[in-house]
Order: C-alpha cells, then structure tokens, then sequence
C-alpha cells in the first residue's frame, strides 16, 4: 500500500513538469523561473533514487523518479538555453 502512495506522489509531483517545459520551450525565457530551484528539485529525485537503490527497494515507482528527473533535467536545459536566447537577443538591441 505504501509503495501506491509513493507512485502517487511522484506522479502528482511530476504532472506540472510537462507544463512547466512547454512554457520553458515556447517562452524562450527565464523569467520566473529559478535555477536553484530546479536544482533542489533534481537533487530531490536524486536523493530518491538514491534511497530506493541503497535498500534494494527497486520497484515500479523507480520509473516515475526517472521520467520526472529527466523532465527537471530538460527544464533546466531550457534554462541556460532562453539564457542565451535572452543574451542574444540583449545584444542586439
């Protein structure tokens, strides 16, 4: 029971990443977004997995912290992607 539990807070976590990277994509912007933010989050997931290998505690749920680590990974990507965007486009104004 407590494994459902679990799958269901990392879903949940999980279901604003793909909205949060759609804006990330399409804004080609950091505005409102913070890197030490995503990167707590990603260490988070780490530290999840992390725990679920050391106590040999590797079920189905391990697959939903590798899908929202990968979309956290993706966001901070476009992070220092709009970064340069917004560099870029500073310049030449």
């Amino acid at each position: 029971m407590s494994l459902i539990f679990e799958m269901c807070m990392i879903v949940l976590f999980g279901a604003s990443w793909p909205v949060s990277l759609y804006k990330s994509w399409k804004s080609r912007t950091n505005k409102g977004k913070s890197i030490l933010f995503l990167f707590l989050i990603w260490v988070g997931y780490v530290c999840g997995i992390t725990g679920k290998l050391l106590t040999h505690n590797v079920n189905y749920v391990l697959v939903f912290y590798i899908i929202n680590i990968c979309m956290v990974s993706a966001d901070i990507f476009f992070y220092f992607r709009n970064g340069r965007i917004m560099k870029t486009e500073a310049e030449l104004h």
